[in-house]
C-alpha cells in the first residue's frame, strides 16, 4: 500500500494519523490462516489429554486392582495406590487351580495355536481373494464381490447353530479344528480392506513384470504383497486381537478343559476359586491382554498407515 510518497508494508494501517501494525500478541494467541493460535492449541491439547485420561482410567484401575491385597479391593474411599504392592498376585492367579484342571500353559498353548493359525490363514486367504477382485477380470466379478460384502450383515447368532451341526457331523466338536479351518477361506472384511489397498498399486508394475516373463503368482508374491505391508499389518493386528480374545467360538465348541483357551480360563476363574477374587482376576486378565498391547505398540505405525492409506485412496 502507498500513502503519499511512502510505501507502507502490508498489514499496516492508518489510524488517527499514526501508522500501526497488527498486534503480534493477538496473532500469537488467536492465530491466523497460516498459524495456529496458542489459545486454540491449549484447547485442543486439553481436550485430547482429558479424552486420553478417560480411556486410560479403566486400564489404570485394572492394574491398580491387580496389585492390591484383597482387603483393599472394595474399600471406600477407593485406594488409588496399593499399600503394599502385591506383585505375588500375578503368580498366584496362574498357579492356584483345581487339581483336575490342566496347567495354565496348556490354555496358553491352545490359544497360541488358534491365534497363529488364524492370523496366517486370514492374511493368506484374504490376500489371494482380494488380489483376484483387484486385478483379474472374470464374469460376475462385481456381483460376487457384493455377495461377499453382504455376509458382513449376517450376525454370528444366525449361523451359529448350522455351524455347530456341521462340526458335529464332522466329529470336530471339542477340538480346535472348527476354530482354525474356516479361516482358510477368507474373511469378508479383510478381503474388502486388502482389495481397496491393492487397487491403489499402479498396474504399470504388473505390466512391467509381465514383460519380464513373470506369472500372476510371481506378481502377487514378489510385487503386490511387499508393497502392501501396511495393509497386511492392519489385517494381522485385527486378526490377532480377534483370535486371541475370541470367547464365543471356543465356548460353543470346546467342553474339555484340556482344549480350553485363555478366554475360557478367565470365564471359569470364579468357579475354580469358588467365588471371584477380583485382585487375582484382574492380574490374570492383565497378563492375558499384554500380547495384544505389545503387538499394537510395535506395529502401530504400519497399522495406522495401512488404515489411513486404504481409507483415503480406496
Amino acid at each position: 500500500m502507498v500513502v503519499g510518497n511512502e510505501a507502507v508494508p502490508t498489514g499496516e494501517g492508518l489510524q488517527g494519523g499514526v501508522y500501526t501494525q497488527p498486534s503480534r500478541l493477538r496473532t500469537l494467541l488467536l492465530g491466523n490462516r497460516f498459524q495456529t493460535g496458542l489459545v486454540r492449541l491449549i484447547v485442543i491439547y486439553s481436550l485430547l489429554i482429558f479424552s486420553a485420561f478417560l480411556f486410560l482410567l479403566p486400564f489404570y484401575w485394572m492394574v491398580n486392582t491387580a496389585l492390591k491385597p484383597p482387603n483393599q479391593v472394595f474399600t471406600l474411599p477407593p485406594t488409588w495406590i496399593p499399600k503394599p504392592v502385591m506383585w505375588s498376585n500375578f503368580l498366584t492367579a496362574f498357579t492356584i487351580q483345581y487339581e483336575t484342571d490342566p496347567p495354565v500353559y496348556n490354555y496358553a498353548l491352545n490359544t497360541a495355536i488358534v491365534t497363529v493359525n488364524g492370523v496366517v490363514s486370514t492374511i493368506f486367504s484374504s490376500a489371494l481373494v482380494a488380489y483376484a477382485f483387484a486385478r483379474l477380470e472374470f464374469p460376475g466379478k462385481n456381483i460376487i464381490f457384493m455377495g461377499i460384502l453382504s455376509t458382513l450383515m449376517i450376525p454370528f447368532a444366525v449361523v451359529m447353530v448350522p455351524q455347530f451341526i456341521i462340526w458335529r457331523y464332522l466329529n470336530w466338536l471339542d477340538t480346535l479344528w472348527p476354530l482354525m479351518i474356516p479361516h482358510w477361506f477368507g474373511s469378508a472384511w479383510n478381503i474388502f480392506l486388502l482389495r481397496q489397498f491393492f487397487m491403489t498399486i499402479p498396474r504399470e508394475y504388473d505390466e512391467a513384470a509381465y514383460l519380464d516373463g513373470a506369472s500372476r503368482w510371481h506378481i502377487f508374491i514378489r510385487i503386490i504383497l511387499p508393497l502392501s505391508k501396511p495393509a497386511l499389518a492392519a489385517v494381522a493386528v485385527f486378526a490377532f486381537v480377534f483370535f486371541w480374545n475370541d470367547f464365543l467360538g471356543p465356548l460353543i465348541i470346546l467342553s474339555t478343559p484340556e482344549n480350553f483357551t485363555l478366554t475360557l480360563f478367565l470365564a471359569n476363574f470364579n468357579v475354580a476359586y469358588r467365588g471371584t477374587p477380583w485382585h487375582l482376576y484382574m492380574a490374570a486378565a492383565l497378563i492375558i491382554i499384554l500380547p495384544c498391547l505389545i503387538l499394537f505398540f510395535f506395529s502401530q505405525n504400519a497399522f495406522l498407515k495401512g488404515i489411513t492409506v486404504t481409507d483415503l485412496k480406496g
